[in-house]
């Protein structure tokens, strides 16, 4: 008998591809978010809108089931999780919190919490080349104010829940993760996806704007070995949190370079140091993972580039396509 899952979250970008990844793997999925998928249908095999900052829908969510993927999040690029401390900070407590509960109390078989490389403290970030960060760097906190601070916080909370009550929780800590499906505009994007769309809307030649001086460095993991890294941790016996990314860390101007060379455009830059750019350096250890699961993301960035700006590339074009049948249209009406 084939085992059941939620996957809340499963709207976005990373839900979405967990789903599909899930139903490849023989689970019956039931998606739960507060709106359908932007980019096409769910693969679940059911889908639930709810509101998750409530716990009668949390409750709803995980009845009779086997497994709960809790990816769920009010979140986005460093713009977004910057400027709205409060209402990520009350939104994402009570999606985390309630969720765990009624995971619990529906004694289902294990509860996997997504959170985030903004646990870590940000005194260990403050130049570009980063000493990769381990798990363990998490305390004495600091984290990222607001989205960092909830995620570390729900850290302890489902390790109390494993400590006090025997229930199995997983918690992952994601490293910035791009690919295609994912938001590449209005202001929740990440960096891979929103270079990805103003190289794509920049002629062969032009400039595109960056923010801050480009030296900041990340690590970036392609959605793919994502959710393979969810599943492996989730199946696992490892209840303390696990880094999630890729150590090939590289500047933003250098992803730049390489988002412009997929492109087969010369692209010039102009840096913008009035826009938030976040920590000045991020990267993942893998220790930890490696000696748990024997695996570690293996797609090199160069490689994941290629399908993430092919997608976004598509979107844009099938927009300004549309936009141009559409004005012709409206200048005869």
């Amino acid at each position: 008998m084939s085992k059941s899952a939620v996957v809340t979250g499963a709207g976005g970008f990373i839900g979405g591809h967990l789903v599909t990844y899930l139903r490849r793997h023989g689970y019956h999925v039931r998606g739960v978010d507060i709106k359908y998928p932007d980019f096409g249908n769910s693969d679940a095999d059911e889908f639930m809108l709810a509101d998750l900052r409530s716990f009668e829908e949390c409750r709803e969510a995980v009845k009779g089931v086997d497994e709960v993927y809790n990816l769920a999040a009010d979140m986005g690029g460093i713009g977004y999780i910057s400027g709205a401390h409060a209402s990520i900070t009350f939104n994402n407590t009570m999606i985390s919190a309630q969720m765990l509960k009624a995971a619990f109390d529906a004694r289902v078989e294990r509860f996997l919490f997504s959170s985030s490389a903004c646990v870590y403290p940000q005194h260990l970030q403050d130049v570009p080349s980063v000493i990769p960060l381990k798990e363990e760097d998490a305390f004495p906190a600091a984290p990222e104010e607001g989205y960092g601070l909830e995620k570390l916080y729900t850290e302890k909370l489902c390790q109390y829940f494993t400590e006090d009550y025997g229930f199995p929780t997983r918690s992952v800590r994601f490293h910035n993760v791009y690919g295609p499906l994912g938001t590449y505009d209005g202001g929740k994007e990440k960096a891979p996806a929103a270079i990805c769309r103003k190289i794509a809307r920049t002629p062969d030649g032009g400039t595109i704007d960056i923010w801050g001086d480009g030296q900041q460095t990340r690590s970036f993991m392609y959605v793919d070995d994502c959710v393979e890294g969810i599943y492996r941790i989730m199946q696992s016996d490892h209840h303390g949190p696990l880094n999630l990314g890729t150590d090939e860390l590289v500047s933003i101007s250098g992803l730049v370079d390489l988002v412009a060379e997929v492109s087969g455009k010369t692209i010039h830059k102009a840096f913008d140091l009035s826009k938030p750019q976040g920590v000045r350096g991020r990267n993942s250890d893998n220790t930890r993972l490696r000696e748990v699961l024997g695996w570690e993301p293996l797609i090199h960035l160069r490689e994941g580039l290629q399908p993430t700006y092919r997608w976004i590339n598509e979107q844009i074009q099938q927009t300004q396509a549309a936009q141009a049948d559409a004005a012709p249209r409206q200048a005869a009406e």
